[in-house]
């Protein structure tokens, strides 16, 4: 164990503070079992052990992180470890990367009924099921869902200026004074286009020259790391998902046809809805399903949007789309907080209850004349009136 405090204690050396992610306030760091999901790339490890250096400081002895990537793990038992931590003092212990590990559900169920006094915070691929596995986590743990970054939090992160967070509500009665308020202070507009091409994840910030290679990698690893550690998935499967990825890319936003679809990859139907359920919890695609009949893993969606716009460009050689980029950041950005469907005559329905078009400066009012609770979200403009709100203002959510 000494050996794993040593790596925990150098990790939080190098722990920067100047930049927290928005939901390490929202977490409950004290309860008994809280989970952490999130898709490869969007700073678990970071926010986890930010919480600790400013919780515990840089050497604690009641708190310890391990990785359970870590080589120490092929010769030792997790809920051993805990049983020594707890002996020796501990009270928190946090455990990152548990689908590396597998055992990692029996073993954290054991633990929170054996050490009532220890406290247990675990990440995991966005792709985890907490209640599957050989024991069911989900009446047990709380589960958190960490997405990528808001261009709220990309303002922060980039040019060091603080906007609060919005609600929906906010945004949609009271935009024009909040873009006032936020153009006081930045010009958005310039930024807003630079976060659309790069900016969703927090480490395109120490080499922006590498960014949208080092985004080609992530998806990789999703794919050929994180979907088998999870999923009980052979290598002829995991092609066929690559490829079906490729074909989404370069044709979303794709309204899929799901017979011919899996007719040209080779599979069942089943199989290609299965395929396309695993890429959206990989954060690789969001699917947006019809309201009228009901969200579930089988249901054909209406259509395919790669999950966020910096993907658009690490699978575009040349510049995506205009309408497609605005599509996906205003799905993207309110899927995180809402539940967006498809909208019968616009784009999108939101909270079965709002109703909006996306697009540019001049888009009319024809797709949602004579509907109530409908809007325009626009691009390229910093003030909006009555019903047409800045598309930016959208990135305020959370």
């Amino acid at each position: 164990m000494e050996s794993l405090f040593e790596l925990f204690y150098r990790e939080l050396r190098k722990t920067d503070l100047s930049f927290q992610r928005y939901l390490l306030d929202e977490i409950d760091w004290n309860g008994r079992l809280s989970a952490i999901t999130g898709a490869r790339g969007t700073g678990k490890t970071t926010m986890m052990l930010q919480h600790i250096k400013k919780t515990f400081g840089s050497s604690p002895t009641e708190a310890l992180y391990v990785s359970l990537d870590n080589i120490w793990f092929s010769g030792n038992r997790l809920f051993d470890l805990a049983a020594d931590f707890e002996k020796h003092g501990g009270k928190y212990l946090f455990i990152d990367e548990v689908h590396k590990y597998e055992s990692w559900s029996q073993e954290i169920k054991n633990i929170y009924d054996a050490f009532s006094d220890l406290r247990v915070v675990f990440t995991g691929s966005s792709m985890l099921e907490i209640y599957r596995g050989n024991a069911d986590l989900s009446r047990r743990a709380v589960h958190y869902v960490l997405h990528g970054m808001s261009f709220r939090e990309f303002l922060k992160y980039d040019s060091n200026v603080d906007v609060e967070k919005l609600t929906l509500s906010e945004v949609l009665q009271h935009h024009v004074e909040i873009a006032g308020r936020i153009n006081d202070k930045v010009r958005p507009l310039p930024l807003f286009h630079t976060y659309l091409q790069q900016g969703y994840y927090p480490y395109y910030k120490p080499d922006k020259r590498f960014y949208l290679s080092k985004l080609s990698g992530t998806i990789s690893l999703i794919l050929e790391m994180d979907l088998p550690a999870v999923e009980a998935i052979e290598m002829y499967s995991i092609r066929k998902i690559k490829k079906l990825l490729w074909i989404i890319s370069q044709s979303v936003p794709f309204t899929p046809k799901i017979t011919d679809l899996a007719a040209s990859l080779g599979v069942s139907r089943n199989s290609l809805l299965s395929y396309l359920t695993l890429l959206e919890r990989g954060g690789l695609v969001n699917l947006l399903q019809s309201g009228t009949r009901g969200i579930n893993s089988l249901a054909k969606p209406e259509k395919i949007y790669l999950n966020n716009t910096n993907q658009l460009y690490a699978f575009e050689a040349g510049k995506p789309d205009v309408g497609n980029l605005r599509e996906t950041f205003f799905f993207n950005q309110l899927k995180a907080v809402s539940k967006v469907t498809s909208a019968a005559k616009a784009d999108f329905t939101v909270d079965d209850c709002y109703t909006f078009e996306v697009g540019g400066k001049n888009k009319g009012h024809e797709q949602i004349v004579g509907l109530e609770n409908a809007f325009l979200a626009l691009d390229n403009i910093e003030y909006g009136h009555a019903n047409k709100i800045p598309l930016w203002l959208f990135g305020m959510l959370y």
